[in-house]
C-alpha cells in the first residue's frame, strides 16, 4: 500500500488487511516524525487498524520519490514473501500544502507545481518501476491507481488537475503494455472515491465524522460524501475478482463498483457522486 497513512490509502490499506491480504503500508509519516504539517496520522497507526481486525501488515517509512528507498521496499518484499504481489496500490499524494485553489495558471506558483508533480506523478511511475516487475514476473496481479475524478473535465487547479488526469493515462499505459506483452492475467485499473470525508476534510470543515451532516450548509455536494472505506471496499472487491481483467486500463468510481459488487459504506448508506457529478 504506497501511500498509507491516512485517507483513501489509510482505508484501502485496512480493508486489504481485513480480506486477508498481508499488506506493506508504505509513507513518509512515521510516529514521532510527521512529514506533513498539521496532520497526527502515521502509517504505524494504520498497522494498528489493520491488525485490529485480525490481519497482517508491516510499516515501513518510504518517500517514493527516493529510488533506493523505493528499491529497497521491493527488495524486500521479493525477500519476504517469496517474491509474490498480487495488489500494488499506489496512492501516493503529499499535495494539500501544495495545491493552489482559485488561481489561474499564469499566478501559480511552478515551485509547488514542479514539487507536486514529483510528488503526485513520479513517485508512481518510479513505485511502478520497482513493483510491477514482481507481478510480471508470476505473470498475475493487480496495479490500482488512486485518483480522483472519473471524468476529463477540469478540476479546478492546473497541477491539481494534471496529476490526477496523469495517474489515470498511467493505469491505460501500463494495461496497454500489459496487454501486448500477453500478460493476460496482469491488470491496471484507476479508482476514485467522490467526495471524501477523509481526515483532512473533516477538519477543514470543523467536523468529525460522527457529526459530518452539519457541514452540509458549508459545502456544496458534502451531503453526498463518503468516507475512506467505501473506496477502501471497491478496491477489496476489485482485488478479489477473478474477471478484474476486464476493467483494465479504465478509470472507474466506488459508486460504480459499490453497485457491481453489492456493498455499502461503513454507515449503511451507499453514496452515488457519480449522479452529482457525472461523467
Amino acid at each position: 500500500m504506497a501511500g498509507g497513512t491516512r485517507g483513501a490509502g489509510r482505508a484501502i490499506a485496512v480493508c486489504l488487511g481485513a480480506a486477508g491480504a498481508f499488506v506493506y503500508v508504505t509513507g513518509r509519516s512515521t510516529r514521532g516524525h510527521p512529514a506533513t504539517a498539521g496532520r497526527p496520522e502515521t502509517i504505524e497507526e494504520t498497522v494498528a487498524m489493520i491488525r485490529a481486525q485480525r490481519g497482517e501488515a508491516v510499516a515501513i517509512r518510504v518517500d517514493h520519490t527516493v529510488e533506493r528507498e523505493v528499491r529497497r521496499l521491493f527488495s524486500r518484499i521479493d525477500r519476504e514473501r517469496d517474491g509474490r504481489l498480487d495488489i500494488l496500490v499506489n496512492d501516493i499524494w503529499g499535495g494539500e500544502e501544495l495545491t493552489e485553489w482559485g488561481v489561474p495558471p499564469w499566478e501559480l506558483s511552478w515551485a509547488r507545481g514542479r514539487q507536486l508533480i514529483e510528488r503526485a506523478v513520479f513517485s508512481h511511475i518510479l513505485t511502478n518501476r520497482y513493483g510491477v516487475p514482481l507481478l510480471v514476473r508470476r505473470r498475475s496481479g493487480l496495479v490500482i491507481e488512486v485518483t480522483d475524478g472519473a471524468h476529463y473535465r477540469y478540476r479546478g487547479s492546473l497541477f491539481y488537475d494534471l496529476v490526477k488526469m496523469t495517474v489515470i493515462r498511467l493505469a491505460y499505459d501500463l494495461a496497454e503494455e500489459f496487454r501486448e506483452a500477453g500478460l493476460r492475467r496482469v491488470s491496471a485499473v484507476a479508482v476514485t472515491p467522490g467526495f471524501l470525508r477523509s481526515e483532512f476534510m473533516l477538519d477543514q470543515f470543523g467536523v468529525r465524522e460522527d457529526n459530518w451532516k452539519d457541514a452540509i450548509p458549508k459545502a456544496k455536494h458534502w451531503y453526498a460524501s463518503e468516507t475512506p472505506y467505501f473506496v477502501g471496499k471497491a478496491v477489496s472487491e476489485l482485488a478479489s475478482d477473478p474477471n478484474v481483467h476486464r476493467r483494465s486500463g479504465r478509470v472507474v468510481g466506488s459508486w460504480t463498483l459499490a453497485k457491481r459488487y453489492g456493498f455499502r459504506d461503513v454507515d449503511g448508506t451507499r453514496p452515488d457522486w457519480g449522479k452529482v457529478f457525472p461523467a
